[in-house]
Order: structure tokens, then sequence, then C-alpha cells
């Protein structure tokens, strides 16, 4: 599948970098991470050993609905739904509607993270 190029940086630099591509005065590479975490922390609570599980069970057994992966996976819909949201907004997971249900599709299945003590400007 997909390998994701993640980054990680603080959020004064994230500003800065953003205002910087807004201005015209820095152009990310092509081999940028397009996903960014605050903190190491916030990276291993979204991939964490429970919902890289999650996505291992649903590339193994791919569910056609939240209901088929809340049984199979022994998780409440609530926090299914809440933790495959949150994989969604950071492009690892799709949910694809279809006939009222929604089948959770795993985008990303290999993770390449990069960061460092300088800016991104370096």
């Amino acid at each position: 599948m997909k390998v994701m190029n993640i980054g990680i940086i603080s959020r004064e630099a994230y500003k800065e970098r953003t205002i910087a591509i807004a201005k015209g005065t820095y152009k990310p590479k092509p081999d940028e991470p397009k996903v960014w975490f605050e903190s190491i922390k916030s990276l291993s609570q979204v991939l964490s050993n429970e919902n890289q599980e999650l996505l291992r069970l649903i590339i193994e057994r791919k569910p056609q609905s939240l209901t088929e992966l809340e049984k199979i996976s022994h998780r409440r819909k609530s926090n299914l739904s809440r933790t495959l949201k949150t994989l969604e907004s950071y492009g690892i997971v799709s949910l694809h509607k279809e006939k009222g249900r929604v089948a959770p599709v795993v985008e990303a299945t290999d993770f390449k993270v990069e960061f460092g003590l300088n800016t991104f400007a370096d």
C-alpha cells in the first residue's frame, strides 16, 4: 500500500511554515511530509498499538460496515467512529459511505516519520 510521510514540528514552526508558503518565500519539497503532528506524543496517540491493530484488522477482514467492524474488533461503535474519524482526518483511513453504511478502508500502511531540532527552512 501507500507510505505516508509524517513530520513532527512545533505549532509555532508550523505557523511560520504555512505563512512562508502563503507568501511564496518557501516552497515545500516534493518529498516533504504532507501530514504534520505537533509532537511525538500526539503521533503516538493516533498510531497507538490499539489503533495499529484496528488498521490491521480492517486490512485483513475488510469490514463492509461499522457494525461489522464493531463485532470483529470488540470495540464499541461510538469509539470506532471517533477513532476512524481521527484516522481519516490524517488520511490514514478513508470512510466509504454506501447504501446507508460506512466502510473503512486503510489508505496508508507504512509510515516514514521525520523530525529534527531545526526549523523547516534549513
